[in-house]
């Protein structure tokens, strides 16, 4: 019962929050978009390093 209550609450959330992102006149450029994407996946490798060292140590 647990999962369809946080499916029911994801969902409400997507059919709010797209909404209100298109509706946005922020706009990011491709020079900040580049910028932003050359951090995601050293973060992405640290994130799963730690979470790696947190299951073994725990």
């Amino acid at each position: 019962m647990e999962v369809l209550i946080l499916l029911a609450v994801l969902f409400g959330a997507l059919a709010i929050v797209v909404p209100l992102i298109e509706r946005s006149k922020m706009r990011i450029s491709n020079e900040d978009a580049a910028k932003w994407s050359k951090w995601i996946w050293p973060l992405m490798g640290i994130l799963l390093v730690a979470q790696l060292l947190r299951m073994l140590f725990s």
